[in-house]
């Protein structure tokens, strides 16, 4: 692309944010694009559609799991450990020492990954019910967990495991007949490891820097001699402006508000190192942890990233078979890849095909939520999967994995309620598409807004035995009731007599997978709908199958 239309792509205020002589270096690239109908450019990326595999879906699960988890610590750990004072910092210290002694490229020697069994963890979540299966490719801690042209060294083949992570996770999706899928967030470690240059400001390592700095002639003598640090960290720039303001980094997201701009190279090395990935491994999905795509506007790798990997699946799949996650995007971007929300749903039925991705705990391993018992129930699951699909979206539930590859007893016990319920209902779930209203009942009336890239979950009330939700399939409506009502009677206002919804003949209403006919009373009032005898199966989150 050349300047002109970068600069139309991206905007005046986009452009100004980089440094001179930059655009040309941004099209210079050792991986080459597959050419084809897409372009690099948001016009042109329009002519997406999401592919029904991913519609028909709905439920998919996550293995958000790297380097991070070793410690157990939480998310962020990468970069919390750096900031003196935090919770992790000061676990950091009990656990490893002073970040300028141990920092967090030895927090990756120390993880081995030594009980991680990819086949038996990817089949307890297709017997969950999950019809694909995301794994972490990287994260802000800028690690590779594949075989990485581009990463020699700072990968799970070289360092820490020792192993083909990604490789691992995708023979074992296979073997399950999963759609797979990979997460891609190491865009953003050139501003997110900043805290990594910092030093303590008291006690007895005031001044002392972390090492964040540290290059490779430093390593003579340690387990990393030979390895250069800064292929690693990337920080060989100048801290972003505000750095030391601990929240700055989410107002620099989106690669403005005086961010240090990455450089050429940092760009080219993304984009290489990303589509190496695609060419190695053939995703069915891509789940950027940006707003937009990667880099995006400071550089156009993300889009040339997105281009190359539809034109890839019309050429090697013969049809547009692929799909990418965003967050943060505007109607037009919408239209482009499939919209993301983390951890928070849309209030209304989307018009395209949509994600919330959420966690049962926090992102990376946690052993304090384990302890304290702090996970979303099954229930909770279940009942956002609903409200989520009824809205025409998907959920992506990651189930945090301990640094040694394993999920705890609390874990399992979650994933196996929930496919327990999704093997007795999942006839609700999987191939439907939203009805003309998603739903009604006093839930609707206290929904949260979103903020930023989602947040709003579990920010509304909580769901009664009066909040219905409707999905259909061909002649079929599904109304899954939220709660148990304690008389065993349900009323769907929203089904009356007269309704302009469904003005036909209602003529029975049963079970998924039960022949047995429902009693049922339809008036101006509301259909009212007599339920079976209470069980563990059909305590909540019950689908009334209506024909």
């Amino acid at each position: 692309m050349n300047r002109r239309n970068l600069i139309k792509q991206i905007g005046i205020a986009g452009a100004a944010m980089l440094l001179p002589g930059r655009l040309q270096a941004f099209s210079e690239s050792r991986e080459g694009m597959i050419k084809g109908p897409f372009q690099p450019t948001w016009s042109s990326l329009e002519k997406f559609r999401t592919p029904e595999w991913f519609r028909d879906a709905k439920f998919g699960i996550w293995a958000h799991w790297g380097p991070q988890c070793q410690a157990e610590s939480g998310d962020w750990y990468a970069r919390h450990m750096y900031i003196e004072g935090h919770r992790q910092y000061n676990i950091h210290l009990k656990k490893y020492g002073h970040p300028s002694k141990f920092g967090f490229k030895d927090v990756i020697n120390e993880w081995k990954a030594e009980s991680w069994n990819p086949d038996a963890l990817v089949a307890l979540y297709k017997k969950a019910g999950a019809k694909y299966f995301i794994a972490l490719a990287n994260h802000h801690d800028n690690l590779d967990l594949y075989d990485s042209k581009y990463q020699p060294v700072w990968n799970s083949l070289k360092v820490g495991p020792k192993k083909d992570l990604v490789g691992g996770w995708v023979k074992a999706a296979k073997n399950q007949g999963l759609h797979f899928g990979v997460s891609v967030h190491a865009a953003h470690t050139w501003s997110w490891m900043e805290t990594a240059q910092r030093a303590d400001k008291q006690g007895a390592y005031a001044g002392i820097p972390y090492d964040g700095k540290l290059s490779k002639k430093e390593g003579k003598g340690t387990w990393w001699e030979g390895l250069d640090p800064q292929d690693l960290y990337a920080q060989n720039h100048p801290l972003s402006e505000n750095s030391y303001d601990n929240g700055m980094i989410h107002r620099q997201w989106g690669w403005g508000n005086g961010v240090c701009p990455p450089s050429p190279a940092y760009c080219e090395k993304f984009y290489n190192r990303t589509v190496d990935l695609i060419d190695k491994y053939d995703p069915d999905l891509i789940y950027f942890d940006d707003t937009a795509l990667p880099l995006w506007p400071a550089s156009d790798a993300g889009l040339r990233i997105a281009a190359h990997y539809y034109n890839r699946s019309l050429k090697t799949r013969k049809s547009l078979e692929v799909v990418i996650n965003g967050k943060i995007l505007d109607e037009q971007q919408r239209k482009c890849m499939v919209w993301d929300i983390e951890r928070g749903q849309s209030n209304s039925i989307e018009p395209l095909p949509w994600q919330t991705d959420t966690c049962i705990g926090d992102w990376h391993y946690d052993r304090e939520i384990f302890e304290r018992k702090g996970y979303k129930s099954s229930k909770m699951v279940i009942q956002m999967l609903v409200d989520i699909v009824s809205k025409n979206g998907n959920l992506l539930l990651n189930i945090p994995v301990r640094g040694n590859g394993t999920i705890d007893e609390e874990e399992r016990k979650i994933v196996e309620e929930i496919g327990e319920w999704m093997s007795a209902n999942g006839e609700s779930i999987y191939g439907t598409r939203p009805w003309k209203v998603f739903g009604e009942g006093p839930a609707l009336e206290n929904a949260a807004p979103l903020s930023a890239q989602g947040f709003n979950e579990g920010k509304g009330r909580p769901y009664t035995d009066k909040d219905i939700r409707f999905v259909s399939k061909g002649d079929t409506l599904y109304a899954t009731v939220m709660e148990w009502p304690d008389n065993g009677r349900i009323m769907i206002k929203t089904l009356a007599t007269g309704s302009a919804h469904y003005p036909g003949t209602i003529s029975r209403i049963s079970l998924p997978g039960n022949s047995s006919s429902l009693k049922f009373n339809r008036s101006s009032n509301g259909l009212e709908v007599e339920l079976p005898e209470r069980s563990g199966l059909l305590s909540y989150a019950l689908p009334l199958k209506i024909n």
